[in-house]
């Protein structure tokens, strides 16, 4: 059953000015120590952030609160599956709403497809609400971000 959906186009050149006027303030303020790991790492780091950035928003929408009623940018991260496949992990105020969504008998899923082609990155999130015998899946673990110097 679909509990709520949720998309986002973000402009990576404006992802790009944020980066170079509040650098590492806004990393931090905004992306989670996975997603910072992996955006750091990617020849294309602007749209790896922008995709994230895209990816949050739209799970904003589709938890059906916006970057509101308790929900913060840094409680939602993108983050993959072993098959590679991105889902979204929720915490604090995000994982509250997101259990309050839920039906009786029921756990939910996050569906996240991200995608850019410069110069816009697009995100769209889908919440499913699954049986909760329903089996779960396993994400890979990312190593934190070496420290900058």
């Amino acid at each position: 059953m679909i509990i709520g959906i949720g998309a986002d186009l973000a402009d990576i050149r404006r992802i790009e000015r944020t980066l170079e006027r509040f650098g590492e303030r806004f990393i931090q303020r905004v992306f989670t120590e996975v997603e910072q790991a992996k955006s750091e790492r990617r020849h294309e780091r602007v749209a790896s952030y922008a995709k994230r950035w895209a990816a949050k928003e739209a799970c904003a929408k589709a938890l059906g609160t916006g970057l509101r009623m308790g929900v913060a940018w840094r409680e939602m991260g993108v983050v993959n599956l072993y098959s590679g496949q991105p889902t979204m992990n929720v915490t604090g105020g995000a994982a509250i709403r997101l259990q309050a969504l839920m039906p009786p008998g029921r756990k939910p899923r996050i569906h996240v497809t991200i995608t850019d082609d410069h110069p816009w990155a697009q995100a769209f999130v889908v919440i499913e609400a699954l049986p909760s015998e329903a089996p779960d899946l396993q994400c890979i673990p990312i190593p934190a971000r070496a420290p900058q110097p």
